[in-house]
């Protein structure tokens, strides 16, 4: 299978910009870009479920999985089934027998998915750590997707909070140019973008989704 990655980065754009609505139809204090990381992870969850996406949030990496504690191991921010059917993944412990659950998702077969946000401001002013967040813990997570034996399709998601349009499409590219300069197989992002009220310094949310291991 292709997984449509476009397709994948409008339905994040378009969830977040009705949250963008929402929050001016509420006359809201803070936008919903004063969350942090974590906070957004729910957001965007929705998003994708709105888009009839299966959305299975902390699963842990097939590589990881040889432990039979379900406790143990690195997990992967969500990992998506295709829409319309958003199907269950394939539980791999019992992959083959009776209790095997159908129909269901083989893990090489889902799209694994590590998010990562970054704001240009925050409540209270500039972010002090806005270009070491950028341009230095996603690497991290390109790593895991791009090292593990099993996964076919995967994708990092970044989304950035900017003063504007010019702002955050320039640190984008400034930071996918850092990653072919390294090596990693990072294509170029499939972009999309609103501009939305600023109520902290941050007048336009990107959304960019960039494939890994060359999918």
């Amino acid at each position: 299978m292709r997984w449509p990655v476009a397709d994948i980065a409008d339905a994040v754009a378009d969830g977040l910009q009705q949250l963008a609505l929402a929050d001016d139809a509420e006359q809201a204090v803070y936008g919903f870009d004063h969350h942090d990381e974590l906070g957004l992870h729910p957001l965007l969850q929705r998003s994708l479920r709105d888009a009839s996406y299966g959305v299975w949030p902390e699963q842990r990496y097939p590589s990881d999985r040889r432990s039979k504690k379900r406790s143990e191991g690195k997990r992967c921010d969500i990992v998506l089934t295709d829409a319309p059917h958003a199907l269950p993944l394939r539980d791999e412990q019992v992959k083959g027998t009776l209790f095997d659950q159908q129909p269901a998702i083989d893990l090489e077969d889902a799209y694994w998915l590590e998010i990562k946000t970054v704001a240009q401001f925050e409540i209270g002013g500039p972010a002090r750590h806005y270009s070491k967040e950028l341009l230095s813990s996603v690497v991290s997570d390109i790593k895991k997707l791009w090292t593990d034996g099993v996964i076919r399709y995967a994708g990092l998601l970044l989304v950035l909070f900017a003063q504007d349009q010019l702002i955050a499409e320039h640190d984008i590219s400034a930071w996918h140019r850092k990653c072919m300069d390294r090596g990693f197989p990072v294509a170029p992002p499939a972009l999309r973008g609103f501009s939305m009220t600023d109520r902290i310094g941050n007048g336009y949310c990107a959304v960019a989704l960039f494939s890994v291991r060359g999918v």
